[in-house]
């Protein structure tokens, strides 16, 4: 029996607003336990979050994790740049494509994964104004559609 336990904790939701998103990555984080029990609060925000690669090795920058409440004197850095955990071949995978220009590395949720926390990482490319403006129709119109649906149904 191989079923996984997966928990969502926070999404993106700007991600792929401002960002074609190309590719996901699955990938462990490196914390502290202050960080683990804020985040099984859902005390997380990606306000400017983004994924770099230094060294040969990848780590997530501006996630915000709030301070866990109820520890004392050895409470995390909200802000600190945390290491992301992936198999070397798919660093140097990303790594060549952000060489490119115009690629970047997005976190677009954060979820556990039978108790592990995992961030799903996405290889994305800027979206122009016009972009954001056809991506917003496309679901206004979707959005209108289902409604139309609804109401016949009844």
């Amino acid at each position: 029996m191989n079923s996984e336990y997966i928990k969502l904790i926070a999404t993106n939701k700007k991600a792929r607003h401002n960002y074609s998103i190309e590719s996901e990555y699955e990938a462990g984080i490196v914390l502290v336990g202050t960080e683990v029990k804020s985040i099984r609060e859902g005390r997380v925000s990606f306000q400017d979050a983004y994924a770099d690669i230094k060294n040969g090795e990848i780590f997530l920058r501006q996630l915000h994790i709030s301070p866990y409440k109820y520890a004392y004197y050895s409470n995390h850095e909200s802000l600190r740049t945390r290491k992301l955990l992936l198999h070397g071949y798919e660093i140097r995978k990303l790594w060549s494509k952000i060489k490119e220009k115009g690629y970047t590395l997005v976190p677009l949720k954060i979820y556990f994964k039978n108790d592990k926390i995992k961030v799903l990482i996405g290889l994305g490319r800027g979206k122009k104004l016009f972009d954001k403006r056809e991506s917003i129709k496309k679901k206004d119109m979707k959005r209108d559609l289902d409604r139309e649906r609804k109401k016949e149904s009844f």
